[in-house]
């Protein structure tokens, strides 16, 4: 019997939420095993999604084992990285644990990469991996090809960086392509990798017009070099608060952005996607991302305990049919 197709995907729009895996996000009375129930409750509510994060800057419930945990306890939700950082585990290694968790889940695993920035979130994290910061995107995108070989049966790999001979048989993954690989990042280069080698884009621009400006070049890379436009998921990383007071909702903002990365959220909103207000100012601001292409969203709450977080995914939850209300009304004006 197969299972039940996801409540939100109508019009190719899919929403889906990142899991609270840091211990920042944690009471002090809460159990990080209710990490797999607040899974299932997303899943009951119609997220299509669950993703979960990936760092070693602050302390986190480890990406792959997350998503080990949550396959047999969910059913059809979508499993995804955002963004695993493939730098921090052995290559082969990765490509086994990937396959794992997309059996696992009965093939329902994405995996969106990132190279890591500049600063706390980048050097420090090549320095504990004792790999060289210099060629990073090389390496990812190699790393992202030699996954892909293993995949498909190959026993050699020869990159610029990565080189093995005689690799023994590994294990195969439910989709013969393996698991679809997004990338993170929204630089002119990264557009131009995102068209041409991968089959996703999740960026966090804080304005939707930069949205469909590099929406526009990604599709433009991939036509060039032979893909379907249409080949490529356009998906958005957005945190999200909904709060009938405006204030109350940004200072609760702004305690997560200090806490989460050490800066206030008006300096963070420059840099990220961040919407907060009552349902209405949200479902606003979110469908011009719709309008400006995107059609996954993956939605971060912006709460800093478990209790807050589930009080804000039934808020989101209770916004999902307006949102792909939003949709069909773009995709009806586009086919018009």
């Amino acid at each position: 019997m197969s299972p039940p197709e996801p409540v939100v995907s109508i019009c190719g729009m899919d929403i889906g939420v990142l899991l609270p895996t840091g211990t920042a996000q944690w009471g002090a009375s809460d159990d990080p095993r209710e990490l797999v129930a607040f899974g299932r409750q997303a899943e009951r509510s119609g997220f299509s999604s669950l993703f979960v994060n990936d760092s070693l800057i602050s302390p986190r419930i480890e990406a792959l084992t997350m998503l080990a945990a949550l396959a047999p306890a969910t059913e059809t939700a979508t499993l995804g990285t955002a963004a695993l950082m493939p730098f921090l585990r052995r290559p082969i290694q990765a490509a086994q644990s990937l396959a794992s968790i997309d059996l696992l889940s009965g093939g329902r695993l994405t995996v969106t990469v990132g190279a890591g920035f500049p600063g706390r979130f980048g050097w420090p994290l090549y320095t504990l991996s004792e790999l060289p910061w210099e060629r990073r995107v090389a390496r990812l995108d190699e790393t992202v090809a030699l996954w892909r070989a293993l995949w498909d049966g190959a026993d050699s790999f020869h990159g610029e960086i990565l080189q093995f001979e005689g690799i023994p048989p590994t294990i195969k993954p439910s989709r013969a392509v393996g698991p679809p690989i997004w990338l993170a990042g929204a630089t002119p280069a990264a557009l131009a990798r995102a068209g041409r080698m991968y089959d996703g884009w999740l960026p966090y621009p804080p304005d939707p017009a930069d949205y469909a400006s590099g929406l526009h070049h990604v599709r433009e890379a991939a036509v060039g070099t032979g893909r379907a436009a249409e080949d490529i998921t356009p998906a958005l990383f957005v945190t999200v608060r909904i709060d009938d007071d405006n204030e109350s909702g940004r200072r609760a903002l702004d305690a997560y952005a200090r806490a989460t990365y050490g800066m206030p959220l008006q300096e963070l909103s420059r840099v990220q996607a961040v919407v907060t207000g009552s349902a209405d100012q949200v479902i606003e601001r979110l469908g011009r991302y719709v309008a400006a292409g995107v059609r996954h969203i993956v939605v971060r709450l912006g709460a800093l305990d478990l209790r807050s977080e589930r009080d804000q995914l039934e808020r989101v939850a209770d916004l999902i049919l307006a949102i792909q209300t939003t949709a069909d009304h773009v995709s009806t004006a586009q086919a018009s």
